[in-house]
This record gives C-alpha cells, structure tokens and sequence, in this order.
C-alpha cells in the first residue's frame, strides 16, 4: 500500500500536508495504538482523496475511530462552501442516519438482572431484528411518505413514544426540508416493510449498566445517577430504504457529471446548489427521517417490554437520539466568520458544545450528549460535545470503536458460538438469530473503544461524562 506523509503534532493529532491534487491540508485525530490500526488499510488514502474534493473547507478529517469505507473514510469529516461546494452520497455513507438512542432507567443492575432473559426474549419478539426482516407496521406508500417527511414526529402522532423523547433527538427527529418526491419507488418498496426493524451488522439493543462516572454533575444533566444504574441503547438506521437512496443518487451523479476527474470514482458527487445535489439532499433527509421514526418505535416497543416484565415504564427516559452518517447545513466559524457550510459527517458524531440553538434548551448549558457505541460485549460511552470540537473539527468526534478486521476474517477466525459462551463468561446474556452475524460481529473485530474515548477526551472533541457496559445484547 502506498505511503502517505504523516507528521506527528501532538499525542493525538496527525497532520498531512497539502500535496498535489489536495486543496487542503488533512489531520488523523489518533493516538499511537489507533495509528497503527488506521495504516493498515486504505483510510489515510480516501482521507488525502476527500482532501482534493471541489469547495472543501480548512481540512480534511479522521475520527479516533477511522478505517476504510466507501468513497470517505468512515470516521470522516469535510465541510464544503455553500457556493462552489460538493455533496457526495459516498461521504454520507449507505446507512444514512445510522444513529444511537440512549434511554436511562431508575433500576439497578441488581433489580433487573433475574429478569433480564426474559427481557431479551420479549424485546426479540417485539423488534424484529436481522438482514430483510420485516418490520411489524407494513405501510401502505401514501403512509410511508409522510414517515419521511415527519419523521420522529409521525411516530409520535401514531402513539409511538411522547414528546420529550423528540425534544431529545437530533434535528428534534425531523429534517423539514426532507422531499420524498426525491425517493425511487425501489426505494419506497424497500421501505415499507422494514419500519421498526432493527437490521443486522452492528446493529445492536443493549441493556447496560453504568461502569464509571467521570461527570458528575453533567452525568445528572443527563439523567445518569449512580453506577450500577441501568441503561437501554438503541443502535440502528435507515435500513434498506437509505442504502437504496445512495445507489440511486451515486448512479445519477456518475451519468450526470461522471469521476474521470475525480481521484477515487466512489467519490462522485453533486454541486450543493446544483438540481441534483439539491434532490439527493432531500432524498438524504427522508432517509435520515425513516431512521428517526425507526428507533422511535423501536424505543416505544422496548418501554412496552420494560412494563410487562418490570410491572412499570415509569423512569424509562431518553437521554438523546444522535446521527452518525449524514451531511446537514450548519453555522461554523470559518477564519473567524460565521458562514454556513455543508458538513458531512461519516461514521462521526456531532458533539457540539454549550450554548449553541441546536441543543434541546434542558441540556444547552452543559453541551450536547454524544452517545458513542462500543462492539458487542465492550463498553459504550456517553460523552459531552465541547467547544472545542466546534473549534477543530466542525463540532464532532468519534462514532464508536471503528473495525480492524473484515467480516470474511471475522467468519474464518470465530464461531457464534463461541462468541455467546466468552460473553456468558463475563456476565451478557446474547439473544441473536444468526450464529454467522455474531460471529461477524466479534468485540475482537473492532478498535479499543476505550482508547478511543480516552483520545476523544484527550483532544476535548467530547469529553467523557461515563462508561457504560453491557449486560444483555440482542443482535440481528
């Protein structure tokens, strides 16, 4: 593999100079252990490629968490000018708006551990979980178009959670401008039957425990108490609808404006202002709003099961709702001015700090809750956005722990079976429909999420507020 220029700045940042074709500098954001990982495959590539893109701002960026995807590197970060700018459905990913939702409870591990096969059992039959699962609302096409116009708010007037758990997420679970006349009718029939469906890969619903305050104070703020204090996280997306709309739109901008020019193909993209970077725009955030009103449900369903078996849903309250892969128009200071610019953020979490508008007004003293999901049977971290982050990396941070290891390798070095049994070993209860998904799945295939959160906090691109693990996982 070719060798890319790196020069060391400090312990966790990474620079590469501006060479060639590149129209900025790029940065890693990684500490020596997670460096050595990110050399191993082609993300310092597709970062130095991302860097030669038209429009793109200040520098090109990886996340802790960064490895090789499609088009970016996932972990990537690039903001673009509004006016001569790109959008690039390969810098946005095909599980758009994969996101987390993280509920907080008023249990402790010891009041839920006798019940807590029975949770997962009842939790499995609710939320139908594994690749083409259908979904238990099958919609009707008129439905589902208004699903990606509302979003989290469609969830809501059809009796599916209640209007704080929209106060909490991201965009308040609905991106307005969200056009579904912009979505395939392949698309729209990939779509139907998949609402309220978990999905497969790294998909997961986790009951945690919290490990380790590191906060205090900001920890309350989010309704985290005490250690010991169960947990609920919800780890899903758009499903096959959003990996749908970014094969139609990556077709049309290859007819359209074609890659000759461009240093990697799965890198074309669209003009911001251009009619088809506006329309893949709106197909983007009708996917985004499909993953909204998806852990909507799928958080309603779990309070259910929580009720049933635990004879109350009362305390069972989201934390926040975040997003991971997307591109949205945001204000940030761009050599001392406010201008709005195009943000993609791929396998990334916004982490923005204190006092900006977007922040649901409960937390917006303190910053943003960044939720960052760690692999099966690891820990996962709810963390701060700072101002910092808004400063360095367009307000974000990483997005979990990030793999090391391919699922083919994964399937030749580990069994699901094997897999359950060492995470019986320490105390999870697994509840999954395929062996093969587990085993793809392994915690040894990902990064260190705890080197990963330390290098985060050690930047101050979100800071840590606790470490949450895992008691029982229910995977597709």
């Amino acid at each position: 593999m070719e060798e890319i220029e790196l020069k060391k700045e400090n312990e966790f940042m990474w620079s590469m100079p501006k060479k060639g074709q590149m129209a900025v500098p790029a940065k890693v954001y990684a500490s020596e252990k997670l460096i050595s990982k990110i050399k191993e495959d082609k993300t310092l590539m597709q970062l130095r490629n991302v860097a030669c893109l038209k429009g793109i701002i200040k520098h090109a960026l990886v996340m802790p968490d960064a490895h090789e995807g499609y088009g970016f590197p996932i972990g990537g970060v690039a903001a673009f000018d509004m006016h001569d700018g790109i959008i690039s459905p390969g810098g946005v990913g095909y599980d758009i708006n994969c996101g987390v939702r993280l509920l907080r409870t008023d249990w402790s591990v010891n009041d839920i551990l006798s019940k807590r096969k029975e949770l997962l059992d009842e939790i499995f039959k609710e939320v139908p979980a594994g690749v083409g699962k259908g979904g238990i609302t099958k919609l009707p096409k008129n439905v589902l178009m208004e699903v990606l116009s509302k979003g989290s708010k469609w969830a809501l007037d059809n009796g599916y959670g209640a209007k704080e758990d929209l106060e909490r997420t991201e965009e308040n679970g609905c991106m307005a401008v969200a056009n579904p006349h912009f979505i395939s009718n392949t698309a729209l029939a990939r779509g139907m039957p998949q609402l309220g469906t978990l999905g497969s890969g790294n998909h997961f619903l986790e009951i945690q425990k919290v490990d380790k305050i590191f906060n205090k104070e900001i920890a309350e703020k989010f309704g985290i108490q005490k250690e010991g204090q169960v947990t609920v996280m919800i780890h899903c997306g758009s499903r096959g609808l959003g990996h749908q709309v970014a094969s139609d739109y990556i077709k049309k901008m290859e007819d359209k404006y074609g890659y000759k020019d461009l240093p990697d193909r799965e890198l074309v993209n669209a003009p911001i202002q251009s009619e088809l970077g506006q329309e893949y725009y709106g197909a983007m955030c009708c996917a985004i709003n499909y993953a909204f009103a998806n852990r909507q449900m799928i958080c309603h369903w779990t309070r259910d099961v929580l009720k049933k078996v635990m004879g109350t849903s009362d305390g069972v309250n989201q934390v926040y709702d975040v997003c991971h892969n997307l591109a949205k128009f945001e204000k940030h200071l761009i050599d001392g001015k406010e201008e709005k610019v195009c943000v993609h953020r791929k396998g990334a979490t916004r982490s923005f700090g204190p006092g900006r508008e977007e922040i649901p007004e409960i937390y917006r003293n303190v910053g943003q809750p960044v939720i960052i999901p760690g692999s099966m049977g690891t820990a996962s971290y709810l963390m701060v956005g700072t101002k910092t982050a808004e400063e360095v990396s367009f307000g974000s941070t990483a997005h979990g722990a990030g793999r090391v290891m391919s699922r083919m390798a994964a399937l030749r070095q580990f069994s699901g079976e094997q897999i359950k049994h060492s995470l019986e070993g320490k105390g999870i209860e697994l509840k999954s429909n395929s062996w093969k998904g587990v085993a793809e799945e392994a915690p040894e295939v990902y990064k260190d999420i705890d080197e990963v959160a330390r290098v985060s906090n050690g930047l101050g691109i979100g800071n840590l507020v606790a470490r949450l693990v895992p008691i029982g996982v229910m995977k597709g």
